[in-house]
């Protein structure tokens, strides 16, 4: 299941990052966002959802949303 399922305030650890687009996946690992790497969604939004990795704190939209599967 990718992130835009996951319960607000749980935590879950990352398996994928399911993209083709170079860019999209290198912006995602300069976060932390990569396999094995627990992450927490803090609050769905609309247009996207906020997420915690490591000890920092981020908005992200829906395509990055689906692209994280945990």
């Amino acid at each position: 299941m990718d992130l835009t399922f996951a319960e607000e305030g749980k935590e879950y650890i990352i398996k994928e990052i399911r993209t083709d687009d170079e860019e999209l996946n290198s912006f995602l690992f300069s976060l932390g966002c990569y396999s094995g790497e627990p992450i927490t969604v803090i609050a769905h939004k609309k247009a996207g959802c906020v997420i915690v990795i490591k000890d920092g704190r981020y908005s992200i939209d829906n395509q990055l949303a689906q692209a994280i599967i945990i």
